[in-house]
This record gives structure tokens, C-alpha cells and sequence, in this order.
């Protein structure tokens, strides 16, 4: 079977999205949608980034742009201030490179840099955080793509009548906020919570916490 499965925000917990993987055992017919914030919170930003490196070569890879990703890459070109970066979880990033951004290698600037705004299948749209439900997907503002929780805009139905999953907003309960038309996956792995990742077309839901506890619900 082709499995289509999102993975929500990782935030530099890389031993959890490491059992993950181990427990999706992806192949090569498999798409993953990682759906942002990599890095950020969590201790270990750069091992998440080297286990998304080796992840490319076993599956279909699409990585999305979180904001967190936004403030590492502004960070680096001088449009962001590193003091703003480092109060929303930068700090953590920059200790599990050596304390600076110069230890950031090429091969993950580079990963970085591959992030797409927007993933669509025939069904399922994907992006970080929210949209705007009346423009099309390709044509989102960053504010809202990147930013905006949907528990401060409850969007209804996106006019492509595609079912939206983000992640952004932390489901601090651990389950996934399911709207229907939209499904919310970030269960905060990085406070305590689980790393979720969600077959879209199946249902079925596996998670994994720090502590490399599993739970999986679904079919």
C-alpha cells in the first residue's frame, strides 16, 4: 500500500521522531509530510535534521516551512534579531550546534532551504499552522500559513473542499483535534506530550513520547 502520513512538530526531539520512524518503518512507496518546526524547544534540533537527512533516502519526503524554521533562516540572513529567535526556543537550537550558528552544516542549511509553504494531494492539503479559506493554497499569506493558531481563527471549509492538516497548535491532551474539514496533529512532544503522525487516507494514528512510550489508535 502507498501511505500518505503526516508527521506533526518535532521541535528537536529527535530520539522520539527516531522510534517514530522505526515504528512507521517507511519505504519507498510512502509519502511523509513533515509539517514544520523542526528545530526549536526541544534539545536536539541537529539531530533531527541529520535523521530528516537520512530519512530522504528510504520514502517520499515533503518538508514543510514552519515559523520556526522562518526565524532560524531570518536569523541567518539578517532579518530577524537573534535575541527574538532564541526567546522562542532558538536557544536550544544554537547549544545542539556548539552554540552558534556557524556550526550549522551545509547539508542542513540546505534542508532547510528545500521547505515547501504548501503540500496538496487529490483529498488533503497541508501546511504549518492555518489558512485562509476563501484564496486558493497557493496564494496564502505567510501570517496565517506560518503563524496564526487555529484556536485564536477557526477556519471553516477550505474552498477546495480539500480536509486541511497543520500542526502549530499544540493539542496539549495528546489528542488530535479533528474539525472534520480540518485536523490539528502538534500534541507537543517537546512539553511532555507525544510526536503524532497520522495516515490520512487510513485513519490510523501512531505516537511516541520522550520517554519512547508508543500508543496507537485507528485501524
Amino acid at each position: 500500500m502507498n501511505r500518505t502520513i503526516a508527521i506533526g512538530d518535532i521541535h528537536g526531539c529527535a530520539e522520539a521522531l527516531a522510534a517514530l520512524i522505526q515504528v512507521l518503518a517507511p519505504t519507498s512507496r510512502d509519502t511523509l509530510v513533515l509539517l514544520g518546526d523542526y528545530v526549536d524547544r526541544g534539545p536536539d534540533s541537529r539531530g533531527v535534521l541529520d535523521h530528516i537527512l537520512a530519512l530522504q533516502q528510504r520514502c517520499e519526503l515533503v518538508l514543510l516551512l514552519g515559523n520556526h524554521e522562518q526565524m532560524m533562516l531570518g536569523v541567518r540572513d539578517g532579518v530577524v534579531p537573534t535575541l527574538f529567535w532564541e526567546r522562542y526556543g532558538g536557544y536550544e537550537t544554537l547549544e545542539s550546534y556548539g552554540g552558534d550558528l556557524s556550526g550549522v552544516t551545509a547539508d542542513h542549511w540546505d534542508l532547510l532551504g528545500q521547505c515547501r509553504r504548501v503540500f496538496e494531494t487529490d483529498t488533503h492539503a497541508f501546511m504549518h499552522a492555518n489558512y485562509v479559506a476563501d484564496r486558493p493554497l497557493g496564494d496564502q499569506p505567510d501570517q496565517i500559513l506560518l503563524w496564526t493558531h487555529v484556536t485564536s481563527i477557526v477556519p471553516p471549509p477550505h474552498c477546495s473542499g480539500k480536509i486541511a492538516v497543520v500542526g502549530h497548535t499544540p493539542q496539549l491532551e495528546g489528542n488530535i483535534l479533528d474539525l472534520g474539514h480540518l485536523k490539528c496533529i502538534d500534541t507537543a512532544c517537546f512539553a511532555g506530550g507525544w510526536l503524532t503522525a497520522l495516515d490520512v487516507d487510513s485513519g490510523r494514528c501512531w505516537q511516541i513520547n520522550r520517554l519512547g512510550e508508543v500508543r496507537q489508535r485507528g485501524d
